[in-house]
């Protein structure tokens, strides 16, 4: 090829990298123009919606954007890495347990877990930390037990951390095999493809701020993934309100009500997609157990909807590989309905 052909291909190669680079912001705003067009209180309420909810996971989100960053800026990383070098089991227990007592979100934990992997922690400690840490959180937990009462709420912390166990010993066991490299997408964490592979060590900087090459990664860092993560969550929460707005909550209601395995069944299902999750979810749980539901089911659709909300889902697809994404979701649906059997059968007793 000629360099005349190719400097003619290079400005709409360009052009299509940019479209492809912008496509999620594209797609969001066209979702509001289209409402808009057809349905203009819709779209100004979509808009809200997702103003609202990024703001209120703002404060998460920035709090784990500048760990992450912090820690590459300073050389930090490397420590983090070595300390989960130990025994892989004791890891996964420790990742288990801190995720089901920190206070992160579904969404705020994502910069935390990009880090973890490209600093060279194994998949089975992330994924337990990863499936545990939407679930409870000091607040989340006071708050249960206010509205569904102490007991619940120590199950749902309970089924927290053993999720986290349950999907950490799982990717451990397949990880074994050679399974589940590479978990992180091309160009997330570590610049490449990597994300599982230990680093050559540096020597930490912890006054980072002094070296003008540790600044402009911490300032790249934080700023490619905020980007990365609005563009995201935007999207996710435009289709969040659109749910809110078009399914009635009456049709969830009917869905997860009576006793028995079927409700368990249908509440990890439901709970999927649930846009009715955390604190918003805990009056609707409490009415229906007082209707009769199963409090099984109460608990399936709490924990499966805390793990696999729109706006986390689609922030793993973004982050992981397609085939650790569904695993992710595969552990989330077998472990939500693990733990609303178990406690089903607890209140059997």
């Amino acid at each position: 090829m000629t360099t005349a052909t190719e400097n003619t291909l290079r400005p709409g190669a360009a052009v299509w990298q940019f479209l492809k680079d912008q496509r999620l912001w594209a797609a969001s705003a066209a979702i509001l123009l289209l409402l808009a067009l057809f349905d203009p209180a819709q779209s100004a309420d979509s808009a809200v919606f997702a103003g609202a909810a990024l703001a209120h996971t703002a404060p998460y989100l920035l709090f784990s954007i500048a760990v992450a960053a912090w820690a590459g800026a300073t050389g930090a990383d490397n420590l983090v890495a070595k300390a989960f070098t130990g025994s892989p089991l004791l890891m996964i227990v420790l990742g288990a347990v801190a995720g089901g007592l920190s206070p992160f979100c579904s969404c705020g934990v994502i910069p935390l877990i990009a880090a973890l992997l490209s600093m060279g922690v194994p998949l089975s400690a992330v994924m337990a930390f990863w499936l545990a840490s939407p679930i409870m959180d000091p607040s989340m937990f006071f708050l249960t037990a206010g509205v569904l009462g102490a007991e619940f709420a120590v199950a749902k912390t309970l089924a927290a951390i053993g999720l986290g166990l349950f999907g950490g010993l799982t990717v451990h066991l397949l990880s074994r095999g050679g399974a589940l490299t590479d978990p992180l997408r091309a160009g997330v964490g570590n610049g490449g493809c990597g994300g599982s592979k230990m680093r050559a060590p540096k020597p930490v900087v912890w006054k980072f701020w002094h070296e003008a090459e540790r600044r402009a990664k911490f300032a790249t860092t934080a700023w490619t993934t905020t980007l990365f993560l609005a563009k995201w969550l935007l999207l996710a929460f435009i289709l969040e309100s659109l749910m809110l707005a078009w399914i009635p909550a009456e049709t969830v209601t009917s869905a997860l009500g009576g006793e028995g395995l079927l409700p368990i069944v249908t509440a990890t299902l439901v709970g999927v997609p649930a846009y009715l999750n955390g604190y918003a979810a805990l009056p609707l749980v409490g009415g229906l157990i007082e209707q009769g539901m199963a409090p099984g089911a109460g608990l399936a659709f709490l924990v499966a909807g805390g793990v696999t909300s729109i706006p986390a889902a689609m922030a793993v697809w973004a982050l992981a590989k397609p085939k650790v994404f569904a695993l992710y979701l595969g552990l989330s649906l077998s472990g939500a309905f693990a733990a609303g059997l178990l406690y089903q059968l607890w209140h059997a007793v």
